[in-house]
């Protein structure tokens, strides 16, 4: 006998869980949703990968992203603003991850070198 998938339970179950937390106004918009899971992706870069060369860009302008893509939702500035102040944070980034006070990141060997 074919033991039977629980995918479609579980995602019926979720999709009409988010749906009707949704439909309540319960949930807040997508676009908040977004700005926060890129937020928290940034950190978790920083977080899991360490301060390196690359994580120090990639970290901070998902964080950066995130505010941007909330602050612009929001209306709170005009994406003229936001992309210029997106410049000189990029730009900041770069220059800090070319300085010799961050480390590079160093390649992960799966099998130590045998002698």
């Amino acid at each position: 006998m074919r033991s039977r998938s629980l995918f479609i339970p579980l995602f019926l179950i979720v999709m009409g869980s988010l749906w009707f937390i949704k439909s309540i106004d319960l949930m807040p918009e997508t676009s908040s949703i977004i700005a926060i899971g890129l937020a928290v992706l940034g950190l978790v870069v920083l977080i899991t990968d360490g301060i390196n060369k690359q994580s120090i860009v990639a970290g901070p302008l998902l964080m950066y992203l995130g505010a941007a893509v909330y602050l612009y939702y929001e209306e709170w500035f005009r994406i003229s603003h936001i992309l210029s102040v997106g410049m000189v944070v990029l730009g900041s980034l770069l220059l800090l991850s070319r300085s010799g006070m961050v480390p590079d990141k160093y390649a992960r060997h799966l099998f130590p070198p045998q002698d």
